[in-house]
C-alpha cells in the first residue's frame, strides 16, 4: 500500500532519518518507538508526504506521492500530527469539519458531528478550541483526521491513519480509547503508523513495532521479537525487566533507574 525505499532527510549535515526502509500494510498496525532525537516525527512526514526527503522515494499503491496533488492526497491518508498551532478562534466543530472538507463530504457537518462523537465528544461542538483542556483539544484533532479518512476502505484502496503521539495529554481510559478506534480503522482494511513513547501501550497494540535509534531502524518486528532488555538498555540507556503479565503474548515494560 505505501511503500518507503531507502528514505533519509538530512539537515545542518546531520542525518535525521537515514536509510529507513518500511512499508505500511492493509489490516496492519504499525507502531514506532525510540528516545527523543530518534527520528520518529521526521519519518513520519516523509512517508505522510508532508516533507520531501533528501534521497529516497515513497509511493502509495504503486504511485510516487509526491505526483499526488494535495487534495488527492488528502483523500488517502489524514495525518495527526504531534503539535498544532492555530490562529484564529475556531469551535471544535469547525476544526472537525476541516477534515471532512478536505475528504470532499457530502455532508461534512454531520460527519464531523459524528468524529466527535467516535472521541467521545458529542455536545463540544460549539466549544472554543482554546477553551477545552490539553486532552480535549488532541481528541479534536484526533476527530478531524477521521472526519478526513471516515472509511479505511474507499473505491477500493485501503486509506491511511498517521498519528504522531496521539496519547499525549491523555488520562489513560481515553488513551485506550483513542489507539482502539485506531487499531479498528486498521482491522477494517486501513494502514495506520502511529508514533508512541509509552512502550506497554506500543507492546498491546502493535502489530508491527519499529525501534528508532539516531535515524536508523535497530529492530523491527512482532512486539515479542523487538520488545526485550537489550533494546530496551541500548535504545534508552536504562535496565529494562521484560515480562509477559498478565496476558502471555504482550510483553510489558518496568523501567529502572540507571542508579539500580
Amino acid at each position: 500500500m505505501i511503500s518507503a525505499e531507502q528514505i533519509t532527510v538530512t539537515r545542518d549535515g546531520r542525518n535525521l532519518v537515514d536509510n529507513i526502509s518500511i512499508e505500511l500494510k492493509p489490516g496492519q498496525f504499525t507502531v514506532v518507538i525510540g528516545p527523543n532525537g530518534a527520528g520518529k516525527s521526521t519519518l513520519m512526514k516523509a512517508i505522510s508526504g508532508e516533507m520531501e526527503p533528501d534521497r529516497g522515494t515513497v509511493t502509495y499503491h504503486g504511485t510516487d506521492v509526491r505526483l499526488y496533488k494535495p487534495a488527492d492526497l488528502a483523500r488517502r491518508r489524514a495525518v495527526l500530527p504531534q503539535a498544532i498551532q492555530l490562529a484564529f478562534p475556531f469551535t471544535a466543530l469547525e476544526i472537525v469539519r476541516m477534515g471532512a472538507v478536505a475528504q470532499g463530504a457530502l455532508n461534512p457537518t454531520e460527519q464531523a458531528r459524528q468524529a466527535l462523537s467516535r472521541v467521545g465528544l458529542r455536545g463540544f461542538e460549539s466549544r472554543p478550541y482554546f477553551s477545552l483542556s490539553g486532552g480535549e483539544q488532541q481528541r479534536v484533532q484526533f476527530a478531524r483526521a477521521l472526519a478526513q479518512v471516515p472509511h479505511p476502505v474507499a473505491d477500493g484502496l485501503p486509506r491511511a491513519l498517521f498519528l504522531d503521539e496521539p496519547t499525549a495529554s491523555l488520562d489513560i481510559g481515553h488513551q485506550i480509547a483513542v489507539l482502539e478506534i485506531a487499531r479498528d480503522f486498521a482491522s477494517a482494511g486501513g494502514a495506520v503508523l502511529a508514533i508512541l513513547h509509552d512502550l506497554n501501550l506500543a507492546a498491546e497494540f502493535a502489530d508491527h513495532l519499529v525501534v528508532l535509534n539516531h535515524g536508523r531502524v535497530v529492530a523491527e518486528g512482532p512486539c515479542l521479537e523487538t520488545v526485550n532488555d537489550g533494546i530496551i538498555a541500548s535504545v534508552y540507556g536504562i535496565a529494562g525487566a521484560v515480562g509477559r503479565l498478565p496476558a502471555e503474548h504482550i510483553p510489558y515494560v518496568l523501567p529502572q533507574s540507571r542508579e539500580r
